[in-house]
Parts: structure tokens; C-alpha cells; sequence
């Protein structure tokens, strides 16, 4: 299998010595192709900055981010646009959808900057909005879908562009459980028979139990890992397990199962 993302001694520091703040203080991973991970903490763990980094958004203080063997930080023009465009996809929290164009325009948007054939772009609209289940929202605006086709429709927009990644930051952050349900099932779908390679920042131990292992990270460094021992393991039992590491990071214990 083939290694996506490799991530090395990443640090991350606001402030001056002496009065520094470690957002990410050593992370090393690395998430293989047809992967589902999660990432999980307390707020101000590092999660939302560990994505960012990957998504060049922050610029880490050292440690190498490499995506496909190709270290992103050395990344210009060109290129950086390329890895920015087709290697990732980013899921936000808030949907960030823009509120004059419809949904298929929303989707759509990646594959007109990068200039993919309408053929091809039509090809893959027609498979992820059936999928997600979105064909009959494609022509309503933001301001007429609710909260679960926002984020669906987002899910298509990061997906559009097949890239080798998807990044979720917290997405189902902004939903009811009715609608994170149908999201996660979605997700791990898309993973399962797309063999979509999905890197998830999240709080909530209900979409982290879609996951196949989660990362637990503490202050910047990580903490323990969980894998989910499938097929034996029901999602019931990850999820109490899951539960259990997240009573103990609260406490700050390192004996964990």
C-alpha cells in the first residue's frame, strides 16, 4: 500500500523563547492510501493546526510534510496551485459555500480553474451527487439547501477533483446528529468503495467511531492511537473505546488501552 502523506518532527510555535506557545511540538505520522484517520484532542490540542499545515495555510515553524514523496513546503507558483487544487480536498466545518452560485456551480468551481474537460466534469457531478444524494439540490442556492445539503454538496466540491487526500475539518461540526449520521455514513462509504483517502480533525466521537484508526493528540504531541479491528470489532465497541481514551486525555493519564 502506498504511503499518501509522511509527516516528520512537525512543530509548530507562536512567540518568543520563553513565552512560546506549542501548537505542534513533534508530530510525526503517515497516512496511507485508502485510509480513513481520525484526529482527535481538546480544543487547542494542534489538530485544526496540523491540517492547516498540510493544506499550506500555515507555514510550520520546521519538519517536512510530504505528499507523494514531495515535500509541500518547497512548493511555488505553479505547483503549490497544483497540490493546492488537485492533491487536496479540504471539507470545511462552516460548508464555505459560495452564496450566489448554485450548487452544481459550487462544485463545479474546481474543475473549471483547472481546466478539466466538461465531459469529464460532467461525468463526475452525475456520480457524487447521486452518491451523496444531492441531484435534486444542484440548482438551488446555499441560502435554499439545508444545513446536511450544504455540507453534502461541500463533500462533492472536495471530492470533485478525485484528489489524493480529503481533509475534513471537523465537519460535522455544524449539523444535527441526524445529519452528521447521513454525512459520516457518506464518508466512510466513499472510503470504503472509492478507497478515498480521508484525513478527519474531529471532537466528536461519533464520527470518529467511522474512522479506521484515530490519533489522539495532547498539547501538541501525540498521545496514543486506536485502530479499529475490523471486521470483528462492531462500530458500537470502537466507539466505546474512543470514549474511554477521550475521559483519559481530559484527565491527562497516559495509561490508556
Amino acid at each position: 500500500m502506498e504511503t499518501v502523506l509522511e509527516i516528520e518532527d512537525l512543530k509548530k510555535y507562536y512567540g518568543r523563547q520563553g513565552n512560546q506557545t506549542k501548537a505542534l511540538d513533534g508530530i510525526t505520522l503517515q497516512v496511507m492510501e485508502g485510509e480513513f484517520l481520525g484526529i482527535m484532542g481538546s480544543s487547542g490540542s494542534g489538530k485544526s493546526t496540523l491540517l492547516n499545515c498540510i493544506a499550506t495555510v500555515i507555514e510550520p515553524s520546521s519538519g517536512k510534510i510530504m505528499m507523494k514523496g514531495t515535500e509541500i513546503h518547497s512548493l511555488k507558483g505553479k505547483k503549490l496551485a497544483a497540490y493546492r487544487g488537485r492533491e487536496i480536498g479540504y471539507l470545511f466545518q462552516n460548508f464555505e459555500l459560495i452564496d450566489n452560485l448554485t450548487g452544481r456551480e459550487n462544485i463545479m468551481l474546481p474543475m473549471s480553474l483547472h481546466n478539466v474537460s466538461d465531459k469529464e466534469s460532467s461525468k463526475r457531478l452525475s456520480r457524487l451527487a447521486s452518491y451523496l444524494e444531492i441531484t435534486d439540490v444542484l440548482d438551488k442556492f446555499p441560502s435554499q439547501m439545508s444545513g446536511g445539503q450544504k455540507q453534502r454538496v461541500a463533500a462533492a466540491r472536495a471530492l470533485i477533483m478525485d484528489p489524493g487526500i480529503i481533509l475534513a475539518d471537523e465537519p460535522t461540526g455544524a449539523l444535527d446528529s441526524r445529519n452528521a449520521k447521513t454525512l459520516m455514513k457518506k464518508l466512510a462509504g466513499l472510503n470504503q468503495d472509492e478507497n478515498a483517502t480521508i484525513l478527519m480533525v474531529t471532537h466528536d466521537s461519533n464520527a470518529a467511531s467511522y474512522c479506521k484508526r484515530i490519533l489522539f493528540i495532547q498539547d501538541g504531541r501525540i498521545f496514543h492511537e486506536l485502530r479499529r479491528d475490523t471486521p470483528d470489532e462492531t462500530q458500537q465497541e470502537f466507539y466505546d473505546r474512543i470514549l474511554k481514551v477521550m475521559s483519559q486525555l481530559g484527565g491527562g493519564s497516559a495509561n490508556v488501552l
